[in-house]
C-alpha cells in the first residue's frame, strides 16, 4: 500500500471571508475547482512549514502563526493538514498562474455553491472561518482594552 501524500492547506480568513483559489483548468489534479491555498509537504518539511512556503509561492503572502485545524478529505491518497491563518504580510495575488487562474474572497454562505476540489472539506472550512472570526474579534477586543 502506498503512503498517503502529505498536503498542507491554509484557510486565510479576513473580515469573516475566506480566500479561495481557482485551480487552473489545465491542472492534472482537481482542475477547474476552487480550493484553499496549499500543496505538498516536501521531504524533511513539517506541515506548518509547508503551509508557510505554499502561501508565499502561490499567493505571495508571508503568513504568521498558522494554527492547525481539522481538515476532512475523502481521497485516501491524501493526508491533509489544515491550518487557519488570520495574520499575514502582503496582499494575496496570483503568484503561480500555472496553478491558479483566480483568487477570491468568499462569504461562508457562498462556499456551498462552488465547485470545490474537496467538497467534503466544506464543514472544516466553515469551522475555520468561524474560528478565524472569533480569533479576530478576541484580538480586536484585547487591543481596545
Amino acid at each position: 500500500m502506498v503512503a498517503p501524500i502529505p498536503i498542507a492547506t491554509a484557510a486565510l480568513v479576513r473580515d469573516g471571508l475566506v480566500l479561495m483559489a481557482h485551480r487552473h483548468p489545465m491542472r492534472q489534479a482537481y482542475p477547474d475547482r476552487w480550493a484553499l491555498v496549499g500543496g505538498h509537504v516536501e521531504p524533511g518539511e513539517l506541515p506548518h512549514q509547508a503551509v508557510i512556503r505554499e502561501c508565499l509561492e502561490e499567493v505571495g503572502v508571508h503568513v504568521h502563526d498558522p494554527l492547525p485545524i481539522p481538515m476532512t478529505v475523502s481521497d485516501p491518497a491524501l493526508n491533509m493538514h489544515g491550518f487557519l491563518v488570520t495574520r499575514w504580510d502582503g496582499e494575496p495575488v496570483i503568484a503561480a498562474p500555472e496553478e491558479h487562474d483566480d483568487l477570491r474572497w468568499f462569504r461562508p454562505s457562498d462556499l456551498a455553491d462552488l465547485k470545490l476540489a474537496h467538497p467534503e472539506s466544506l464543514s472544516s472550512i466553515l469551522s475555520a472561518v468561524q474560528a478565524g472570526a472569533l480569533a479576530f474579534s478576541h484580538a480586536d477586543s484585547q487591543m481596545q482594552s
